[in-house]
Order: C-alpha cells, then sequence, then structure tokens
C-alpha cells in the first residue's frame, strides 16, 4: 500500500534534487523511499557536509603551502618539550 508524504522542502533543494533524479532516469520518489528505506534499517542518519574550503582558507593555505616549498617561516624538529619551549622564546 502507498501512501503521500508531505514534507515542507526548500524550493530550490526540491527543484535541483528532480533534476539530479531525472538525470539519472528516477522519480524524486524513488530517491526519497531509498533514503527513508535506509533510515529504518540503519536506525541512524548520517548528514555529509561537503568538504569545500572557504576561499579565505583556500588562500591562507595557498601561503602556507608556497612557505613550506620555499622552505620559509619553519621550525626545525625537536628532540624534546623543552628544546621546543627554548626555540620559541628565542
Amino acid at each position: 500500500m502507498k501512501t503521500v508524504l508531505n514534507v515542507k522542502v526548500d524550493k530550490e533543494v526540491k527543484q535541483k534534487a528532480q533534476k539530479v533524479a531525472a538525470e539519472l532516469g528516477l522519480p524524486l520518489s524513488i530517491v526519497v523511499n531509498a533514503n527513508l528505506q535506509r533510515f529504518i534499517e540503519d536506525r541512524r542518519i548520517v548528514f555529509a557536509v561537503p568538504r569545500k574550503m572557504s576561499k579565505k582558507l583556500e588562500r591562507r593555505l595557498g601561503k602556507i603551502v608556497a612557505d613550506v616549498e620555499a622552505g620559509q617561516n619553519l621550525s626545525p624538529a625537536f628532540v624534546s618539550m623543552k628544546e621546543a619551549i627554548k626555540y620559541l622564546h628565542a
């Protein structure tokens, strides 16, 4: 038996989801049902955050990589914590 599930979804999210589902040759209802079934079986839900850095972080990491490649702004390796603290206070 089928039933209707009314869920409020952001309009843009729905449109994008329908587009992706259509590109895969699926109706959105199959995508939703598959995810609900997985939720039931696993008894958990995983929210994956896209691994995308901010522009600010990209710039900052770019500078760090450039420094490392140029051998600049690097500290030496330390054998002990005392040696590291001594280096920091010098």
